[in-house]
């Protein structure tokens, strides 16, 4: 055995074994549903003093990246009168990113896509937003601003 082969040897001995992508994926659903937890909390802050409240919601996503390919977590809804902004998580794993939530507003029979939330996308860790219809990742940081501009739709 040749002094490199040993050295290869040993140093494969003491790496730890890598993550399985089970415990990965366990470990992102934890995550999102953490965050979509302090999402939850930070649209209550925002929405202190306006009479609104944030419903929370439970929503099923389906993965195929997952095992056992679905997983219950939280979602948000807001409303005023008969008129609701849904925040849903749509999927965990896809588009370059790891968590995907839906902001969709509710006008009685009809649905109208807000935008979409994406939790991270490499090293950027806080919630990002793309409107409907762009063709490119999250772009603008979702902030108080980006927020109420999503459900000043529920004011008639």
């Amino acid at each position: 055995m040749s002094v490199k082969s040993q050295f290869l040897k040993k140093l494969q001995t003491r790496q730890p074994a890598p993550a399985s992508s089970v415990s990965k994926s366990q470990a992102d659903i934890a995550e999102f549903r953490l965050r979509m937890g302090q999402l939850q909390e930070q649209m209550d802050e925002w929405l202190m003093d306006t009479g609104l409240n944030v419903e929370p919601l439970s929503a099923s996503v389906t993965d195929l990246l997952v095992e056992g390919r679905a997983f219950e977590i939280a979602a948000i809804l807001l409303r005023y009168g008969d008129r609701v902004v849904k925040f849903v998580p749509v999927f965990l794993y896809g588009q370059g990113v790891t968590g995907c939530v839906e902001a969709t507003f509710h006008d009685g029979g009809h649905v109208t896509s807000l935008g979409r939330l994406f939790m991270r996308s490499g090293t950027v860790s806080d919630w990002a937003f793309t409107p409907p219809g762009a063709l490119s990742r999250p772009g603008q940081g979702f902030d108080e601003s980006t927020f109420f501009g999503l459900i000043l739709a529920l004011l008639p």
